[in-house]
Parts: structure tokens; sequence; C-alpha cells
């Protein structure tokens, strides 16, 4: 848990799939090897999820951790650990999901906007709070506010993040920034533009890793 918490401090970016064909998974995967992305997690509403965690795990072996997003039941957390999710993201905390993840060794990345839900996603056993959405919490100031009281607590950004808005998170204190639709928007994905999705995430990367 400890590893995985320290892994992606060190990276400080999370990649969010979701809708995406299954027939632009190679687009993906070649954007992902280009930028040097660690950590990419596949949303459980997306149609064939854990084909898709099944196939990535293969095709990014040794180079990209790959996860699964918008867990919300524990019966969803097997599936997708059983399809080869080595950590799971909601959108909050799900009891279920959270002591799943507890029994089983798996980071756990739970949603929560408050003081009160940030709290109890750590109690609860969260190896990252995930701040979603950022942006309509407050950005990085809500950050730096948070930083106060909860020092102790790795903290994810997610919602509005860009190569523009980087550095100004990891400054005010977010441990990494997750990031989706806006570079692995549906038109690229489409057109297999693996070399724009590549570059996006590269830019974003080093404006996160610059501070």
């Amino acid at each position: 848990m400890e590893k995985f918490v320290e892994d992606l401090q060190a990276s400080r970016i999370l990649g969010i799939l979701r809708d995406c064909p299954m027939d632009a998974m190679e687009t993906v995967a070649q954007a992902v090897r280009r930028s040097g992305l660690r950590f990419l997690e596949v949303t459980m509403n997306t149609p064939g999820a854990c084909a898709q965690i099944e196939r990535f795990a293969v095709l990014l072996d040794g180079i990209c951790r790959i996860g699964a997003g918008t867990v919300l039941t524990a019966d969803e957390a097997a599936r997708a650990t059983d399809s080869g999710a080595t950590f799971l993201v909601s959108p909050c905390l799900s009891i279920p999901v959270q002591e799943f993840a507890n029994a089983n060794g798996i980071p756990a990345l739970p949603g929560a906007q408050t003081a009160t839900e940030i709290w109890n996603a750590h109690q609860a056993g969260a190896a990252m709070v995930k701040i979603f959405p950022a942006r309509s919490a407050g950005g990085p100031s809500f950050f730096k506010e948070l930083r106060g009281p909860f020092r102790q607590i790795p903290l994810l950004a997610c919602g509005g993040v860009s190569a523009d808005n980087a550095s100004e998170y990891i400054q005010s204190g977010a441990d990494a920034l997750a990031f989706g639709g806006s570079v692995f928007s549906r038109e690229r994905l489409l057109r297999s533009d693996a070399e724009a999705i590549a570059r996006d995430i590269s830019s974003l990367a080093a404006a996160a890793t610059a501070v």
C-alpha cells in the first residue's frame, strides 16, 4: 500500500479512461507507452470494462498499473480485481468497496469533497483520497486550505485538471492529479490519434513534476 502511494506521488498523474471503444485500446496503449504514463484506470461503467482491464494488463504489463474506476459495489471490486485491476477508484466512499480493498490488500482511492468525507475515507483505510470534483470544490486554493488540518492524508485532485493548472495544484498540496476526457477524448480515440494523446499526457506530467 505504501509503495503504491509513493509511486503515485512520484509519478503525480493518473489517467481515467471512460467509454473507450474496444477497437481504440491499442491507440491508448501506444499513447501510454510513448508518454510513460504509469497509472491508468478503466471505469467500470464502460461497456466491456473488465475485458478492457484484462487486455490492458497484458498490453501494458510492466509499463503501467491498471486499475478500475467508478467502483461502487463489492461485486464490481471483485470482478475488476479478478480481471487484473491492481487498484480501485470511486467517486465517493463506498464502505463495501473499501472493506473489500482492505481485506484483499488492494489500494482504494475513494472520492470525497468535504472535510468530514475526507476524514471518514482516510479512517476507513483509503490509500489516497480523491477530491472530486476538484474544480467545483474550489480548485488549488481548496487544497491549500485542506493541508492545514490534513497534512498526513494523501490527496488526489480529479476534475478540471490540466497542464495549465497542474503545478498550482501540486504547490497547493495535491499529491497527484487525475485526468480523463480532456485527453482521452472520443474524437481522438475514434481517429486513433495516439500522438495527440501522448503529447497531452507528457505535457501534464511535465507540469506536475516541475514543482
